[in-house]
């Protein structure tokens, strides 16, 4: 039988890990575990869903847009608008002074060299996400020639940029690649 010296030397700090110690590590480290394992799935299912990448990038044919039209085409479940300036409309956008804009770009910024006659933008009014009118004939064009949003009243100049009302900044420019003079590449 082990005497009380011999019991209280065994547990005593110095001696290593005690059990409790191994008890402390063993339900810190099941407890890490689990949590990566429940936060994985939350992280994963933030991952655009699979229609979604099929649709990274897609091909416009542009021959038949004649001057001054504009069609509307879907990337990643948005509109695309997709615009043919007549050189009014360049002159237009090119007279404004960059000063008097809230969001200060130029036409050039805004398009291709090249091809700045090619207006390629996301179709999603910037203040809360409506889809402008301006694409189809005879839809309203705003106070500025571009585009104007229903619902709460943004206008937009020819170059697509925020001219008037509650909107931001300009309607963005996805990314765009000419891939030959009659086809172009959105995404």
């Amino acid at each position: 039988m082990a005497t009380l010296e011999q019991t209280h030397a065994a547990t005593e700090p110095g001696d290593g890990v005690r059990r409790r110690d191994f008890i402390n590590i063993a339900a810190v480290s099941f407890a890490g575990v689990g949590g990566a394992a429940m936060i994985a799935p939350l992280v994963y299912q933030m991952n655009p869903s699979a229609d979604v990448l099929a649709l990274a990038s897609t091909e416009v044919d542009i021959s038949k847009i004649a001057p001054g039209q504009a069609i509307k085409t879907v990337w990643r479940k948005q509109p695309v608008f997709v615009r043919n300036l007549t050189p009014k409309e360049i002159a237009e956008a090119n007279a404004v002074k960059t000063s008097d804009l809230r969001d200060p770009q130029t036409l050039a910024e805004r398009t291709k060299p090249g091809k700045q006659n090619w207006l390629i933008t996301l179709g999603v009014c910037t203040h809360l996400g409506c889809v402008p009118l301006g694409v189809a004939e005879g839809e309203n064009r705003g106070e500025y020639g571009g585009y104007f949003c229903p619902c709460h009243g943004s206008h937009y100049d020819t170059a697509a940029r925020i001219r008037k009302g509650p909107a931001p900044t300009n309607l963005v420019i996805p990314e765009y690649q000419f891939t030959s003079d009659t086809v172009v590449t959105i995404g």
